[in-house]
């Protein structure tokens, strides 16, 4: 944890900072150019720091996501609320210390907005993510991919000639925020697998201005409304891959109310290539993926999405003892259940997935590109693909799993024995303590 004193500008400057520490250091800025209200980030930005966040190592964070999903815990409603401690109806945006990240964006945006609304058709709640681009102190173009389940509810409010009344969390406990990364069901409500999470019901409290309810414990929350009819050109924005992208319009939100802490501290999540987010997007669609699978392929184990692929496009999907055609059969339904997923590996048991080396070594000591390769032409993709032609790319697949028959000498590794290790571990640790 580093906490700075000196002043720091939310232009670029504190984005420089985060981005210098991103794999290393959570930060916590305490003076920010023009406002009175500290910053933290890189919070979430590793397996290790996502475990602690649950309780639990990181070997078991995937059993434990999945098993929120199966063993939901409804939310609580409290009054009172902290996060309702102080009360703004005018000016919101311009009362927080909104970051500028890259050189060619266009503004400042809120990149750890957790968005939270309900359903207009079935009243169903949704809690996702999106970034918010400040355009005026009330108003933001809010930036949502259009399968998203809270583009769809805007859509569906829009065509009912209405806003759709939503809020935006800032620093939520880190299992909410991990919640809200499942790919769910649409009608599923990621508040109730937040709770699983914490080990008991999320507190809660409708919002000011509608009956949204947000977590009670968070920095701060923004009500407002999502004009899904109402089209704002974005520009140049920064991509999980670390590149920019040109989506061209997003639509417009309004903001007309801001609750918060009296101690309040402003949430930052450094976008594009950077550990929290790519950690954020990876640990929740590799357990969702684990999830797709399991339904067909009862001897699935780990499944990873890695951070050479910025925690998107590449997955490593690990088999116990798998049968013969498997291997593809996996690969199809990763490509069928996410479109962002261009890369896939199929490795053994033995394989820790999340291990590059050990992937890469599976790959070039198990796998023959002759046969184990597979490379699928125009499968849909995300918008946000760097590659991608009319919505389609190409996307491969890698069978690194033992073939018996294709090594006489076996695929054990060349160890000295276990006993000997045993006895060697005793004198180093000796050694250490001399």
């Amino acid at each position: 944890m580093l906490v700075v004193d000196e002043e720091i500008d939310p232009v670029f400057d504190l984005s420089a900072l985060l981005s210098l520490t991103h794999d290393t250091m959570a930060v916590q800025a305490n003076r920010l150019k023009g406002s009175d209200m500290p910053a933290f980030g890189n919070l979430l930005s590793d397996r290790e720091r996502i475990g602690m966040a649950l309780g639990v190592e990181p070997a078991k964070i995937q059993d434990t996501l999945l098993g929120s999903v199966k063993r939901p815990i409804p939310p609580v409603v409290v009054e009172n609320a902290p996060v309702q401690q102080l009360d703004f109806a005018d000016g919101v945006l311009a009362r927080l210390p909104v970051p500028t990240f890259f050189a060619r964006e266009t503004g400042p945006y809120i990149s750890a907005g957790m968005m939270v609304a309900v359903d207009p058709e079935t009243g169903l709640g949704n809690a996702s993510y999106a970034r918010l681009k400040i355009l005026a102190p009330n108003e933001a173009l809010i930036g949502i991919a259009p399968n998203h389940h809270l583009a769809i509810m805007a859509r569906k409010a829009a065509v009912m000639g209405k806003p759709l009344p939503f809020a935006v969390v800032l620093g939520a406990h880190p299992a909410i925020q991990l919640a809200a990364c499942l790919y769910l069901g649409l009608g599923d409500d990621e508040m109730h697998c937040a709770g699983a999470l914490l080990g008991e019901p999320v507190r809660v409290t409708k919002c000011l201005t509608n009956d949204i309810l947000v977590p009670a414990d968070a920095e701060i929350v923004l009500e407002g409304f999502i004009h899904a009819d109402k089209p704002v050109e974005e520009g140049y924005v920064s991509e999980y891959h670390g590149m920019y992208e040109d989506y061209g319009v997003g639509v417009l939100a309004t903001f007309h109310r801001m609750t918060r802490r009296s101690d309040a501290m402003f949430q930052v999540i450094e976008p594009g290539y950077h550990a929290e987010h790519i950690y954020l997007g990876a640990i929740p669609i590799a357990a969702s993926l684990r999830a797709q699978l399991a339904r067909s392929i009862l001897n699935v184990g780990e499944v990873a999405v890695t951070a050479s692929g910025s925690g998107r496009n590449n997955v490593v999907v690990q088999l116990h003892n798998p049968r013969p055609g498997q291997a593809r059969r996996a690969m199809a339904i990763c490509w069928g259940a996410v479109s962002i997923i261009k890369n896939i590996t199929i490795v053994d048991s033995d394989v820790d997935p999340w291990d590059t080396e050990a992937v890469e070594l599976a790959k070039s000591t198990r796998m023959r590109a002759e046969r184990d390769v597979l490379i699928v032409a125009d499968l849909p993709a995300d918008r946000s693909e760097p590659q991608e032609a009319g919505g389609m790319v190409a996307k491969i697949g890698y069978d690194a799993t033992i073939r018996q028959a294709d090594r006489k000498e076996g695929f054990d590794k060349a160890l000295p024995p276990e006993a000997s290790y045993e006895r060697m571990r005793g004198v180093l640790a000796r050694a250490k303590g001399r």
